[in-house]
Parts: C-alpha cells; sequence; structure tokens
C-alpha cells in the first residue's frame, strides 16, 4: 500500500476530527455532540451528496454502463447477507448471524461520503450515478436479514402469523436516510434538468459547507465508535476477525466486478467501499424492530465499532491502492 495514500487519508481534516473523537474517549473527556446535532448532520450530509449525485446523473445519463453497475450494486446487496449468513452461522445462532449479515449486506453513507472527500483531494474524478448505487444498497440486505430468519430459524419456515411485511418494507425503503438521499437525488435531477437557475442557489449550502459538516459528523462517530470498542470482549474474538476481514473480502469482489465493467478509478473504489463498508444506523433500526432475538451489541459493535473506524483510517487508501495497481487512470 501506498504510504502516501495513507497520510493523505490520516491527514485529512474529517479523519482527525474522528480521531479526536476516539482520543477524547480514551482520556475521558467530557466531549460530547448535544443529542440533535448528530442527527441534523447526517441529513444534511445525504441531502447534500442526493443533489450532487442527482445534478451528475442527469449529466451523464442513464446509459449502458450506469444500468449495469446499479445492476451490479442491486447484487451485490443480496450476495453479500447471504454468504455472510452462511459464515457467521458457523458460530452465532440463526437470529444473531442474519442480523450481522444484514448490516454488512446494506452500506454506510458516511463512508462513502468520506470516499468522495479523499477523492476529491486525489483529484480523482468520479460519476454522480454512483450515489444511485448507495441508495439501491441500503435497503436490500434488512428483507434479506428476515428472509434468512424465516427460512432457517427452527420453527419459523411456513410461518405466516407475525411477518409484518407492510412495517418491514415501510423501515426499509421509506426510512429517513433511505428517503431523503433518494428524495434529493430526484430534486437534483429535476432541478439540473428544468430548474438549474434555482438549484445554483442551492449549491452554497450543499457544497460549501459540507466539509464542515463532515468533520464534525465524524467527530461525534469518533466519540461513538470509541465508546462501542468497550463492549468487544462481549463479541469474541471471531466477530472481531469477520469485522476486519469481512470489509477486505468484499472490498476485493466489489475491485473484481470493478474490473468486469471497466469502471474508471474513482468510480471503482466508490463501488468497492459501498461493498465492503457495513450499516450501523438503518439495519439495526430495522432488527431491533423485526428481530428482537438478536443482540444488538453484536452487530451495532461490528459495525461501527470496527468495520467503520478500520474503512475511514485503513481502508479506503488501501482499496485505493488496490484500484491504482489494477486499474489504469482514466
Amino acid at each position: 500500500m501506498n504510504a502516501s495514500l495513507v497520510l493523505q487519508n490520516l491527514l485529512s481534516p474529517p479523519v482527525l476530527f474522528f480521531a479526536l473523537g476516539l482520543l477524547s474517549v480514551a482520556l475521558r473527556s467530557d466531549l460530547e455532540i448535544p443529542a440533535p446535532l448528530p442527527k441534523l448532520f447526517s441529513l444534511y450530509l445525504l441531502l447534500a451528496i442526493g443533489i450532487k449525485g442527482g445534478m451528475e446523473l442527469h449529466a451523464s445519463g442513464l446509459g449502458g454502463a450506469v444500468l449495469l453497475t446499479l445492476l451490479a450494486s442491486l447484487a451485490m446487496a443480496v450476495l453479500v447477507p447471504i454468504s455472510s449468513f452462511a459464515v457467521l452461522r458457523t458460530r452465532f445462532d440463526t437470529y444473531n448471524a442474519a442480523a450481522v449479515a444484514a448490516a454488512y449486506g446494506s452500506i454506510s453513507a458516511v463512508t462513502f461520503i468520506t470516499a468522495e472527500t479523499f477523492l476529491g483531494a486525489l483529484g480523482i474524478d468520479f460519476d454522480g450515478f454512483m450515489v444511485a448505487a448507495l441508495a439501491l444498497m441500503e435497503s436490500p440486505a434488512i428483507i434479506i436479514g428476515l428472509l434468512l430468519v424465516r427460512l432457517t430459524a427452527p420453527g419459523q419456515p411456513g410461518r405466516a402469523e407475525g411477518l409484518r411485511w407492510g412495517a418491514l418494507l415501510h423501515e426499509a425503503f421509506l426510512n429517513s436516510s433511505v428517503l431523503l438521499l433518494v428524495g434529493s437525488l430526484l430534486i437534483g435531477y429535476l432541478s439540473a434538468a428544468f430548474s438549474p437557475a434555482g438549484l445554483n442557489k442551492l449549491l452554497p449550502f450543499t457544497e460549501q459547507l459540507f466539509y464542515g459538516a463532515l468533520s464534525f459528523f465524524l467527530l461525534d462517530m469518533g466519540i461513538v465508535a470509541a465508546q462501542r470498542l468497550r463492549e468487544l470482549k462481549e463479541t469474541g474474538a471471531f466477530l472481531i476477525g469477520f469485522s476486519l476481514l469481512a470489509p477486505l473480502l468484499h472490498g476485493a469482489v466489489g475491485l473484481g466486478v470493478s474490473l468486469l465493467l471497466q469502471l474508471p478509478q474513482g468510480d471503482a473504489l466508490l463501488f468497492m467501499v459501498l461493498c465492503a463498508s457495513a450499516s450501523y444506523i438503518a439495519v439495526p433500526a430495522a432488527m431491533r424492530m423485526t428481530v428482537p432475538q438478536a443482540n444488538p451489541s453484536l452487530y451495532i459493535t461490528s459495525s461501527l465499532g470496527l468495520t467503520f473506524p478500520f474503512n475511514i483510517v485503513v481502508g479506503i487508501p488501501l482499496y485505493m491502492a488496490a484500484v491504482q495497481r489494477f486499474i489504469p487512470p482514466g
């Protein structure tokens, strides 16, 4: 791995603020972000990347390459939780294996945004339609996770009672993050097509404030992640190993798909990050509602306490080094 890529990522302000959050917990500081603000920053980041993605999706159009990439994203959103479940089931019961697998089958929008910022610092272009891939990959794993429980848990197959499909589908496809991301994507696309003057008035809000909001949000994520690290004793060595190896394996598969689709370097990195990340917001909320038998400390600690900081600090530059090794500059 190129050491300069690691330094480029480690010394960027958002990642340094993430490290500051980790350090504050290690030093037992009383630093904290008041409860409403992290949610506000999260919604702002989703709105901003949705608007930008919609603009660039309008500029690039929906050609064959775009559709193939989106189909590949959807396929990974189905295959990753199924394969993860097969591995996790060797050590955990059906409920916990399905919940953790669902988390790793979904994505982390903040990791994706950090990768976009990393590409911007390197001056590497990427296409806006990758935001559509982000939106597509968030929800399917929730459905797959519940189906795995229903098909494999003792006494579950063939039982229709208690299967709250309406609530499940509502949580999977209409939770706040999915709705805002998809809605902002459509607004950006329609505004670029029919009201570019109005869109230009919005750009100072969605672009110039973005870097500062990301830094503040990652500061809070550093605090939360460090607090979750205290629960590692409960997860065991197997889940710790899975949390660190799964993103590498899924990222490698993402690189292989990127080579098949002939994606440029920027898009390939984002696709790898989508394959390698894990959800710590949407999936945990859904699993608490639909699979109460699963232990939240397992699927939240693994995704937020281990995989998220690994990808933010080490994973992104590692994936970029692999992209530069196998994909020539466009």
